[in-house]
């Protein structure tokens, strides 16, 4: 008996539907995503059981590194320029053009108001330098309330911390405040940050932590 030959099928697939759908998925992870932005320090923060998200708009942060350097961001640029030239007033210091737009693009900052105009001259590069030398007391906002000094100069001349809350407050009464501290920041040094707070009857505020899983 003759064999029956089977006629050969067409293995092609059309992929044009799941190319639409993987092109798709690709637009709306990337237009909804956040980028992790980059902080002069790394902070390890503590856990916790909240699940509660942070504001994105209208956010004050206070960032407090394993060695009490404070660092500060605001998440409005208008807010950095109004409240950088605000503080700059108290001083007698004023900033140009230039300088302010360098500040508007700082994701978070932390020197003395002395050192700031000099800071922002600097090459981007040459700022995230200087940032990282976190034994230089130059780096970190002060809280001090006496004048500080060291072989260049004066430093600071009084709680820098708190001028910078309260005109950023009064640029935006909108503003919420968020601390986030590292798990090793001896808690002296947040307990400094609240009362600082409190004496500004900023007396509501977040606490940045990660999440608890199973094992911890």
């Amino acid at each position: 008996m003759a064999k029956v030959k089977v006629k050969k099928q067409s293995t092609w697939i059309d992929m044009t539907a799941m190319s639409d759908v993987t092109v798709l998925l690709l637009t709306f992870f990337m237009l909804t995503s956040t980028f992790i932005q980059n902080e002069p320090v790394t902070v390890t923060t503590p856990s916790s059981v909240s699940d509660k998200k942070i504001p994105e708009t209208n956010l004050l942060t206070i960032l407090v590194d394993s060695n009490g350097k404070l660092f500060m961001s605001l998440d409005n640029q208008n807010d950095m320029a109004a409240t950088l030239r605000a503080v700059g007033e108290d001083y007698g210091l004023s900033f140009t053009p230039a300088q302010v737009a360098t500040f508007q693009r700082q994701v978070m900052f932390g020197v003395p108001i002395l050192s700031m105009g000099s800071f922002l001259d600097l090459p981007s590069d040459k700022q995230d330098d200087y940032l990282k030398n976190l034994e230089s007391p130059r780096v970190g906002i002060p809280a001090g309330d006496t004048e500080v000094s060291d072989n260049i100069g004066v430093i600071a001349r009084d709680n820098e911390f708190k001028r910078w809350i309260s005109h950023a407050k009064a640029q935006n009464k909108d503003l919420q405040i968020a601390i986030k501290a590292d798990q090793q920041t001896n808690y002296p040094m947040v307990k400094k940050v609240m009362e600082d707070l409190r004496d500004l009857r900023e007396n509501r505020y977040l606490l940045i932590t990660s999440l608890k899983n199973s094992s911890d």
